[in-house]
């Protein structure tokens, strides 16, 4: 060979030989470049994991107030099947005895509830006997919470992230025999895979894929759905890599976590554990084979084998995964030919389909973000146990739709009838049920940003002013006449509704029936400095304006607001804010936020007990007289409130676990021709009635007497007296004359005992009785006024009236 053909054919030699050493170099650094991209991502394993909203737990202990109605629907919200309890979320039912088997749950801090059984016994709506597998040192057992809603990342991934502890078998083995039956045996990728899907799929048997399970989870959680060369090539590579690094469960846990199993609405359904709610709302643990054997059969293509579009489609593939584990092994034909008899069993509307309570989801979202960054609401898979309370939400729920529904037939001006209801407990300020709207979610929460004029709601602001001050008690008289007042340069002249004056009249019947002449001149002898200052004490931050129509409730505010304004009223004067949230939880069980009971005497319990006496006549004999038929030994309060032409109707009221504001109107504000009475207090009453209410009984305050009162003049009675009435006084501010008719009881107990104590030395004098010295009429004896003083009360000053000094 010619010295020169050697020497070019030497430098080619060359030449290739470095061509693959740079190509090895290449591959190696890409190989190098794909396992640090396997290792980072699978190392973090940082899914977008959405937020998580639950109720309350329901607390069951013995003596609690407790329906078996109320109980069967906490366990229908839960999904529990009524079924012989043999495993979690089941419950059977004897008499009036129920045996749960509970799910158990976790609070966060190692504060878990295990899973046990539970029994139930109630007699007159109360737990009588209580039993359980796991011991309670504090004999309470807790129900878990309901899911109520997601706050969802930006990636429109729903995701419900299971453990390997959390792994059943049955769909271990279903998805090994269909998926990949060599799962254990290869590294990555297995050619015997490829070699039969490019058989199958070459002679029309039916079409099979040559991925593994590695490879499947590669393409879901690094790559794409792109049917490219390059695509296949990093999918075998980085498969290949995963296998060296970590193990088949680790593996197999990322793949059930991953896969998507179909689409809810505009979010996608992404693994096995959510997928296990959303096609059968139950959890993925409580699944029968059947159910192991149709997520398995998804796995292939969610879309063509959708169970609700396409069940028979979907029945055949589950079907085949079966026999996939009958031709492994893994089940034997007794059970195959069982399981392949069986329905699909899909639920036609999932729980997780869309939140179930909206408006009160919104009320949550929006505490929430004044404490959490919006990226850590959605994707950081945070717990949130809210204070809702899903008894009280649904009677909110339905008490609105049924009374809306027969007010909006009342007339043309009620067609569009909106409404709004808020509820809590009064002692926590614990929001237990919001009602944003009268139908559909849109956005815009009633109970929240509809401010509207409230009308009378703020006629107890003025008496309790009046109360507080000294000058007046219950039954001390009030002008109910007209008076033209000055303002800004024009004459006003109030009127009450209907046009009649009552005159003098006793305070205790003005706000009964909600007189406005009274209100007004009541209030304007405090005036309007006096008014805005008590309105900050009882938690209203909204600038008031300064002309006195706003006493009669010419001012926009929300139910919301009014809510934490009759809270204080419904707590003795305390005041703790309203509040959605109990505690939140981050994806490790740790405890980030825990509500902390917080509570400040924002008016002096003595008034404010006084007033509550006010509001319960409301509903006794006045305005609300209606909603006495709840049960009249509950002592319900409450006051209406009416607009000017009936544009708005308003009723907040309280028992002694709930206080509660209902509002209705139009949107458009226009008349609606309801009264509170007959728009707002219907609702109220249709809600309280289906709850299970304890009696309004706050505790008499130190400086209170109850006493016997001239229902007419303010002054000290007797019982037996004409108009006599049983009511609380505040002690320093008690009257110093009596009614004639409770003098002359007085003066004649005191001269029987007089005559008592003389016994034998007395002498007979033609009908006198005398010792000594002449006989006379003693005046009646007042005890001393102590001085004014309220424990831990906190308010605004309140200003001095031009009318009396010392105020």
């Amino acid at each position: 060979m010619p010295k020169t053909r050697r020497t070019q054919s030497g430098f080619i030699g060359l030449l290739l030989v470095l061509l693959i050493l740079m190509a090895i170099v290449a591959v190696a650094l890409y190989a190098m470049y794909l396992n640090a991209t396997v290792v980072s991502k699978f190392e973090s394993r940082r899914w977008d994991i959405p937020a998580t909203l639950y109720s309350r737990p329901l607390m069951l202990y013995q003596g609690a107030s407790l329906s078996p109605a109320e109980l069967e629907s906490w366990l229908k919200l839960l999904r529990y099947s009524q079924a012989k309890p043999t495993k979690t979320g089941s419950y059977q039912k004897s008499g009036n005895t129920y045996t749960i088997y509970t799910r158990g749950f976790s609070y966060g801090d190692n504060d878990t509830d295990a899973k046990q059984l539970i029994e139930i016994t109630f007699k007159d709506n109360q737990i009588s006997g209580l039993k359980s597998t796991v011991p309670s040192r504090t004999g309470i057992v807790r129900l878990e919470p309901v899911n109520i809603g997601g706050i969802y990342p930006e990636s429109n991934e729903d995701r419900q992230l299971i453990t390997k502890e959390q792994m059943p078998k049955q769909l271990i083995d279903a998805l090994i025999a269909t998926e990949d039956r060599s799962f254990y045996e290869h590294h990555g990728v297995s050619l015997r895979g490829i070699s039969r899907a490019i058989v199958a799929n070459t002679t029309g048997q039916p079409m099979q894929g040559g991925s593994t399970i590695t490879q499947q989870l590669v393409k879901n959680f690094y790559l794409n759905s792109e049917r490219t060369l390059k695509r296949k090539v990093n999918e075998a590579i980085m498969a290949l890599l995963l296998e060296a690094r970590y193990g088949k469960q680790e593996i197999l846990l990322a793949y059930l976590n991953e896969i998507n199993l179909g689409q809810n609405g505009n979010r996608s359904v992404n693994g096995f554990g959510i997928a296990s709610q959303f096609y059968f709302d139950k959890p993925l643990n409580e699944l029968s084979l059947d159910q192991y054997a149709l997520l398995v059969g998804l796995a292939r293509g969610p879309s063509h084998y959708n169970p609700r579009k396409n069940p028979e489609r979907a029945l055949e593939r589950r079907n085949t995964v079966l026999n996939n584990m009958l031709v492994t092994g893994k089940i034997d034909n007794a059970t195959y030919q069982k399981a392949i008899k069986k329905p699909l069993g899909v639920v036609k509307t999932p729980a997780i389909a869309k939140s179930r309570f909206p408006d009160f989801l919104d009320a949550v979202q929006r505490e929430l973000q004044a404490y959490y960054r919006k990226e850590d609401l959605q994707n950081k898979g945070l717990k949130i146990i809210s204070t809702l309370d899903p008894i009280a939400q649904q009677a909110a729920d339905s008490a609105m739709a049924s009374q809306l529904a027969s007010l909006r037939k009342k007339g043309s001006a009620a067609k569009d009838l909106q409404g709004a209801l808020v509820s809590a407990h009064p002692a926590t300020g614990e929001l237990v049920a919001l009602v944003g709207s009268g139908s559909e979610f849109t956005g815009f929460n009633r109970a929240i940003d509809a401010k509207r004029q409230v009308g009378s709601l703020l006629k107890p602001v003025i008496y309790l002013t009046a109360l507080q001050s000294g000058r007046y008690n219950l039954t001390t008289p009030v002008n109910d006449s007209q008076v033209t007042y000055k303002v800004n340069g024009s004459n006003w002249t109030p009127k009450n509704y209907g046009g009649a004056s009552h005159g003098s009249t006793p305070l205790l019947n003005a706000l009964a029936n909600s007189y406005n002449q009274a209100a007004v001149n009541v209030g304007l002898e405090f005036g309007m400095p006096a008014f805005k200052a008590q309105m900050a004490n009882l938690s209203i931050t909204t600038e008031i304006p300064p002309y006195p129509s706003v006493m009669l409730g010419a001012i926009d505010l929300t139910p919301m607001q009014m809510l934490g304004m009759y809270q204080i009223f419904a707590n003795g004067g305390a005041y703790t804010p309203i509040h959605t949230i109990r505690t939140v939880i981050d994806e490790k069980g740790r405890v980030l936020q825990r509500s902390q009971r917080q509570q400040q005497f924002r008016a002096p319990p003595q008034a404010v007990y006084l007033l509550n006496r006010g509001l319960q006549e409301v509903i006794r004999s006045g305005t609300a007289k209606a909603a006495n038929d709840i049960n009249k030994d509950l002592g319900l309060a409450g006051k209406t409130g009416t607009t000017n032409d009936h544009r708005d109707a308003w009723f907040a009221g309280y028992s002694g676990n709930y206080v509660s504001v209902v509002w209705v109107g139009r949107d458009d504000n226009k008349p609606i021709g309801l009264s509170g009475g007959t728009g707002a207090l219907p609702i109220w009453t249709d809600y309280m009635r289906r709850l299970t209410l304890s009696p309004v009984n706050l505790p008499v305050p130190s400086g209170v007497t109850w006493q016997w009162m001239d229902g007419y003049s303010g002054t000290l009675s007797a019982q037996g007296c004409a108009g006599a009435l049983w009511l609380p006084v505040i002690d320093a501010y008690r009257p110093s004359q009596m009614s004639s008719c409770a003098a002359d009881m007085v003066y004649q107990q005191q001269l029987q005992a007089q005559i008592q104590s003389l016994g034998d030395n007395l002498v007979d004098m033609g009908g006198y009785y005398i010792e000594g010295e002449p006989l006379y009429t003693p005046e009646p004896e007042i005890p001393p006024q102590d001085n004014y003083i309220v424990d831990e009360y906190v308010e605004q000053t309140m200003p001095t009236p031009s009318t009396q000094e010392g105020y």
